[in-house]
């Protein structure tokens, strides 16, 4: 895919001021660095592009990269999270085990999508809707129609929407029409 030997992220690459073009003490993030090389730019050919299907398992790949820089993070700056004072954990390690049987414990916050905390501030505000306004009664779906032309218009020669994921999101996100059956 980089068949021009391009650098890949990795954690010592410096923000660069655009105006004085000058590093500066920052440092680009994971999500930022891969954000920045999938952007779709008019003057410049992107390659990654083109690539249909190895597109989107390289997406997927830079999407794991991503997250585990996210999860060091907060393994590597547990102290500064105040992962600490944890009132609930402090006294189930308390009551119900030892302290000396659990390996390095690292607490995700709530504020990481996906952790158990996380998933538990979903389920106790959906139990809050349904306890105010009662059973939901209607499902609703959105669909998308690929053959749409701001999707064809955007794609490259020879691509479907299928080999295009990026586009049909965020055109379906954008369209303000919708149909409730």
């Amino acid at each position: 895919m980089f068949c021009r030997g391009e650098d890949g992220y990795h954690f010592n690459i410096k923000m660069v001021n655009p105006t004085t073009a000058e590093e500066t003490n920052k440092k680009v993030s994971c999500m930022n660095f891969y954000a920045y090389r999938l952007m779709i730019r008019l003057d410049v050919d992107n390659h990654l592009l083109r690539y249909r299907r190895l597109f989107q398992q390289y997406c997927v790949d830079m999407y794991v990269k991503v997250e585990t820089e996210r999860l060091n993070f907060i393994r590597f700056n547990q102290s500064k999270l105040r992962s600490d004072e944890y009132i609930h954990l402090r006294d189930a390690i308390a009551t119900e085990g030892h302290a000396a049987n659990i390996g390095f414990l690292t607490i995700l916050p709530a504020t990481y999508v996906g952790s158990p905390r996380h998933m538990h501030e979903y389920a106790q505000d959906a139990m809050t809707y349904v306890r105010n306004y009662g059973r939901p009664d209607l499902f609703i779906t959105f669909t998308c129609n690929p053959k749409l032309p701001e999707i064809t218009n955007l794609l490259l020669s020879g691509q479907t929407s299928s080999d295009r994921p990026d586009i049909t999101a965020r055109v379906n996100t954008r369209t303000k029409w919708w149909t409730i059956y």
